[in-house]
């Protein structure tokens, strides 16, 4: 019997190839309904992606690491409650993709100011989780953003634009 021996250079080349295919399909196509609105429920831990007469997509989600309430200051641990609108994508965000949301808007800076302190920012819709999470236990580990897992951010980017309208209930 012949033994097959496969070149040390065929074999990188190939695993470099399938890396770099993996990649690529990070930034998926979309040529569905438009996205019209989106509805996240902190309660039922739900994110709604709606099209003009239907629901196009739901997606369970992870929250801040204190989830009750809306968030009003920099670093309290909360996901925002309230109108907001999708602002800016992030390809190359710390997670595989994000997409930002409109936080915070005059109101939060005028309350947070009022107190002597930051609103915060930075609230994004992203995958994960980040590092030294375990993967398994996906819920309410961020500082204030709406996790979903790498698979569903790559169709979230794809399908909802900037100026999207955002709702985020208790």
């Amino acid at each position: 019997m012949k033994t097959i021996r496969f070149p040390r250079r065929a074999v990188l080349l190939g695993g470099l190839a399938a890396f770099l295919s993996g990649c690529a399909s990070r930034f998926r196509s979309y040529g569905g309904p438009e996205v019209t609105r989106v509805r996240l429920y902190k309660g039922q831990r739900l994110l709604v992606l709606d099209g003009a007469d239907r629901v196009l997509q739901t997606y369970p989600v992870g929250l801040g690491f204190a989830p009750e309430g809306h968030k009003q200051f920099e670093g309290d641990g909360r996901t925002p409650e309230g109108a907001y609108v999708v602002d800016k994508r992030n390809p190359d965000s710390t997670y595989p993709l994000s997409v930002g949301i409109s936080y915070p808007n005059e109101a939060d800076i005028a309350f947070a100011e009022a107190q002597g302190l930051s609103p915060g920012g930075d609230i994004f819709i992203h995958g994960g989780p980040r590092p030294g999470i375990d993967p398994t236990d996906v819920r309410d580990w961020t500082a204030g953003c709406i996790a979903v897992t790498d698979r569903q951010i790559e169709d979230i980017y794809a399908m909802v634009k900037d100026g999207t309208p955002i709702d985020i209930y208790a």
